[in-house]
């Protein structure tokens, strides 16, 4: 099947996005930028393209959710035993990528990948729903399974076991920090000249880059 999509076409539009109005530093301007997110994009601005290389040097993607930043990075939670975990353990580099439609932005992050403390893991896996909770334990994460009611029959199964007790957070279950080393804003404009704006880590340093289109 041949389907042509050259006729989809969109014009953007956004404020200007200039080297002297942005701070030293990226992490403060992407909280700008996401406050403005939660607003426009709903429950939808936390999602992340994340991109990872595996062992023989393949690349990987997919969306999962930001839960946290600060200063030291962005953070997001996963099954460490599923193939995006297994990449990153052996592979300690990613790619994030955001795209916000409403506002015509989007924010490129490249970075080391640490995993965070076994604290900060049990703190965020407390705040999820018990059954979140149980799905941490239920979900083999990119495992081959049978069909969809193997994994109904595993949930029922540790349903029972934790029936009226606190569950647990599973040993293979926690979150991942990417430490940016590269952050670039986009900003939609007509006619596609839009603004690119890139900061990276020079010895320790942040410099800001403006790029071509």
């Amino acid at each position: 099947m041949t389907r042509s999509l050259a006729d989809i076409r969109r014009d953007y539009e956004g404020g200007r996005l200039d080297e002297e109005m942005v701070p030293e530093m990226p992490m403060p301007l992407f909280d700008e930028w996401m406050v403005l997110a939660l607003e426009a994009e709903g429950q939808d601005s936390n999602a992340m393209t994340l991109a990872t290389v595996d062992s023989q040097g393949l690349p990987h993607a997919r969306v999962v959710l930001l839960k946290g930043y600060d200063e030291r990075g962005l953070v997001f939670y996963t099954n460490y035993h599923s193939h995006k975990g297994s990449e990153l353990v052996n592979v300690p580099h990613a790619a994030l990528v955001f795209w916000w439609p409403s506002l015509s932005r989007q924010v490129r992050v490249e970075g080391r990948v640490e995993q965070v403390s076994e604290a900060e893991s049990d703190a965020y896996f407390n705040s999820r729903p018990r059954a979140s909770q149980l799905g941490a334990w239920v979900a083999t994460q990119s495992v081959v399974i049978p069909d969809r009611q193997w994994i109904e029959a595993r949930e029922h199964r540790f349903e029972q076991a934790y029936e009226g007790q606190e569950i647990p957070r599973p040993a293979h279950w926690g979150g991942f920090r990417i430490v940016p080393e590269m952050v670039e804003f986009w900003q939609g404009q007509p006619s596609r000249l839009h603004d690119r704006i890139r900061y990276e880590l020079r010895d320790g340093a942040w410099r800001t880059f403006r790029l071509a289109p």
